[in-house]
């Protein structure tokens, strides 16, 4: 059995989402979960795009210890001299450090011949070597590359000190067969090769992202990189929860295994989604709420009598829990707060004290709290607290068939300023948005808007994501309570306060 290192760019490939936009918290959080499921290593972010993404790796990089975090760079000195400054403290830094190989990338992007990028390459392994423990190097567009020339400047990067190498199916292009051939050829024409780790990274644009990351298994690579639910740039990237569990199911063909605790994937898989606004399918693999339903009655019925019949994995296996505990008004705080703790959920007493007066005022207006709730009720708190520029104080919703929808709005601002608006719109939610508009005195232009239940029942919590554009920026948010026109105002004002957030951080009272 040989072991696989499991490299996570949620937070950096993944990141790149069209629509997603994650906050330092929010990071610092599934950075946090991602060590939980026994990552081997968290590619953190650019530290060089940004002084958001610099802060941001840099106190993973500090917080995390039982996995290596890492950063992305360009193959330029200020990029890495960024990223070392931003992971110097980690637990074992580590440089991610690219350059384009492919005769479309050195004509088109690039502007530079076979010799100059392989000159370019070997300057910037040699110099992060200096510096880095471990050095990765990737080949982007490594697969509509010359075979033979991507076996020379693999081997030039190996002398300079390069200690993993990675072949990125950058565009999704290739096949399973095709991609294996690619690691099978540099084994048998790369001189140093035993030297370095094999690594793959395959995105999704034609359906085989997984396909091609196992294939690369077989023909020799020993880390695959990928995201949690499979998002990132285009159609995503590898879903390593797709991954871990195939080959733990296939064992006996792969002859590999991971070191990720699959019964953190479910919790992992959920963190994401909620974070990024990026709904995971029902029918999605793994993780997906259809994964382990059978309406078929000649299923359900094999179910009943063997479940082998028709599970090859157990839903316990990665999390999902068929007798989770409920709670509600009656609970105490030991009770809640020991679920709290089970559920992997670490709070301050601070925060556990408001999250408390929480619960209990929500438990009074539901019949139970879920661990479901209990997760979003967590998130909700820690996530947002440090950006409210404006808060909710209330609102007030006139509608009926015959009548204009009306919403009156008041909100507090950062120096305990009272805003109060009036407004109208052809429905609720738009009477709403049109009154938080007005509030804003500038224009807000709505991109997108999903609601949906967290749990089940009349009496579900509400969660709405939005996506927006103020002041230039395209931001996003997301909002949760019982009532769904207040969880779609805490969505609008969470994603304002984030544009205030990022166009002066020091505006906002910590």
């Amino acid at each position: 059995m040989r072991k696989i290192n499991i490299f996570d760019t949620t937070l950096r490939d993944g990141e790149q989402s069209a629509g997603v936009n994650l906050n330092f918290s929010e990071k610092l959080e599934i950075a946090k979960q991602l060590e939980r499921l026994g990552m081997d290593i968290i590619e953190a972010g650019f530290p060089a795009a940004s002084p958001g993404d610099f802060a941001s790796v840099q106190e993973i990089a500090k917080t995390v210890k039982n996995s290596s975090v890492t950063g992305l760079s360009r193959s330029i000195q200020k990029d890495m001299d960024a990223a070392w400054e931003a992971l110097k403290d980690g637990a074992e830094p580590r440089l991610h450090v690219f350059i384009a190989t492919s005769p479309i990338h050195r004509e088109y992007k690039l502007k530079m011949s076979k010799e100059q990028v392989i000159e370019a390459a070997v300057s910037s392994v040699k110099y992060a070597s200096a510096k880095f423990p471990i050095v990765q190097w990737s080949a982007e567009d490594a697969c509509r590359t010359e075979l033979d020339y991507l076996a020379e400047i693999v081997e030039a990067v190996i002398q300079a000190g390069a200690r993993v190498i990675n072949i990125p199916d950058t565009v999704g292009y290739i096949t399973p067969m095709e991609y294996g051939n690619i690691f099978k050829y540099l084994i048998e024409h790369v001189p140093s090769i035993n030297k370095v780790q094999l690594s793959a990274h395959c995105h999704d644009d034609l359906g085989m992202a997984i396909a091609n990351s196992l294939a690369a298994i077989e023909a020799g690579a020993s880390q695959i990189e990928g995201t949690i639910n499979g998002i990132g740039e285009r159609a995503g990237n590898a879903a390593l929860e797709e991954l871990a569990v195939a080959l733990y199911t296939r064992a006996d063909h792969y002859k590999a295994y991971t070191n990720l605790k699959l019964n953190e994937i479910k919790r992992t898989s959920n963190l994401v989604s909620k974070l990024t606004g990026m709904i995971i399918p029902p029918n999605k693999a793994i993780v997906g709420r259809n994964a382990f339903a059978h309406e078929s009655g000649i299923h359900q019925d094999g179910v009943l009598k063997e479940k082998t019949t028709y599970e090859i994995i157990s839903p316990e296996l990665v999390g999902v829990s068929s007798n989770a505990m409920v709670l509600g008004k009656h609970s105490g705080r030991h009770a809640f707060k020991t679920r709290l703790e089970e559920l992997g959920l670490v709070v301050t007493e601070e925060e556990m004290n408001k999250l408390f007066a929480t619960f209990k005022e929500l438990a009074d207006k539901k019949k139970e709290m879920t661990d479901d709730d209990l997760v979003a009720l967590v998130l909700e708190e820690k996530l947002s607290k440090d950006q409210r520029f404006f808060e909710l104080v209330s609102i007030q919703i006139q509608y009926g068939t015959n009548q204009v929808p009306t919403a009156t709005v008041t909100l507090s601002g950062c120096e305990n300023e009272t805003i109060m608006e009036a407004g109208t719109g052809a429905g609720s939610i738009e009477a709403l948005y049109n009154t938080l508009e007005k509030c804003m005195n500038d224009s807000v232009n709505l991109l997108d808007y999903r609601i949906q239940s967290v749990g089940a029942g009349r009496d579900a919590l509400a969660q709405v994501f939005v996506k927006m554009r103020y002041k230039d920026i395209e931001t996003s948010g997301r909002g949760l309570a019982q009532d769904v026109l207040e969880a779609s105002a805490k969505a609008y004002l969470n994603a304002i306060n984030r544009v205030i957030f990022l166009k002066d951080p020091a505006s906002v009272l910590m």
